[in-house]
């Protein structure tokens, strides 16, 4: 019904009741009229929008903290003085855990000294909170936190389920996974379609998940794990003969235990698009005001380089405390 209709309708009812019901659909209409212009106003100029991939690529200031204008998730963070950050800590360099610390200061790796530095940004407290890598992203869609930051790629479901920030971790190199195998199937397994009777496995919640599914059409069984570490002890001890891994951190695994007899099998390689390269920052979807602050600090470790500072000094110590290891 259209505003000239409401007050039609308020002429024609009777004498007595003619005023009440002008003044109540005149009202009713004025504030049809307001939720309409503010509906159409958000809907052709958002302050914040994600990008064509559905990732969110702009950034703010962050110099000084979290703006006034904060809303959802980034004004809870300041009202609540704290920063939550789930993460899984077993992903060297990015996460671990080392065991000379104790506390929030075991956590370790660039993508914690950047969790630390976006809380520093916000002027709060952070708290990481550590789980299962399956795991990370269900919390921050529940809001039981407000980030996840452990070495996640992008993917086509992870940009529907949460708000991806802009990459700020690139080997250099093209990204890819590749197929994990044991060095005495080397001559058994030399491409894909030799898995049809072999048990695969792969980190659930991965990129590599995902690739497995899209490219491995028949195996015996699929397994999903929930921690790289155990990837690689179920491909090493036999329970499973194969898995799809990123294969930069791969190579680092093997050199770091090179009396783990794995190899990756040549030949066999699953690039990613170059627009979805580089590890991505996650929050809860619809928060794209959070993920312009997230960009912020980014922007700022990307420009000085710290970020790769950082990458380098814990890629040394994540050698250093491997090499101890039995």
């Amino acid at each position: 019904m259209t505003v000239c209709s409401l007050i039609v309708f308020a002429n024609r009812v009777d004498e007595v009741t003619a005023v009440r019901y002008k003044k109540l659909f005149l009202w009713a209409a004025a504030l049809l009229l307001c939720f309409s212009a503010a509906a159409l106003a958000e809907e052709t100029d958002p302050a914040y929008v994600e990008n064509n991939w559905n990732f969110v690529e702009k950034s703010m200031d962050v110099s000084h903290g979290i703006p006034e204008d904060a809303a959802g998730v980034l004004e809870r963070i300041r009202l609540r003085g704290r920063l939550r950050v789930a993460t899984e800590p077993y992903f060297p360099p990015q996460e671990f855990i080392d065991p000379s610390k104790t506390g929030q200061d075991q956590y370790v790796g660039p993508d914690m000294e950047l969790a630390r530095l976006i809380a520093r940004r916000m002027g709060v407290e952070l708290e990481i909170v550590p789980m299962e890598f399956s795991r990370v992203l269900i919390v921050v869609a529940d809001g039981d936190c407000d980030l996840a930051i452990s070495a996640l790629a992008y993917t086509p479901s992870r940009a529907v389920m949460a708000e991806l920030s802009k990459g700020y971790y690139y080997s250099g190199a093209t990204v890819s996974s590749g197929l994990l195998i044991r060095r005495d199937d080397r001559n058994e397994i030399t491409r894909i379609e030799d898995l049809s009777n072999r048990v695969i496995v792969a980190q659930s919640g991965s990129l590599q998940e995902s690739q497995t599914a899209e490219n491995v059409l028949a195996y015996k069984e699929f397994r999903r794990v929930s921690a790289m570490p155990e990837v690689y002890g179920a491909v090493q001890e036999g329970t499973a003969d194969a898995a799809i891994v990123d294969v930069e951190t791969a190579l680092a695994y093997i050199e770091n235990h090179p009396r783990c007899g794995l190899t990756l099998v040549e030949g066999v390689q699953f690039d990613l698009e170059k627009q979805f390269e580089g590890d991505r920052i996650a929050g809860r979807k619809g928060e794209i005001q959070l993920m312009y602050f997230v960009n912020g600090v980014i922007d700022e470790v990307l420009e000085s380089g710290q970020y790769m500072a950082w990458y380098d000094e814990y890629e040394r110590l994540a050698a250093e405390l491997e090499s101890k290891q039995p």
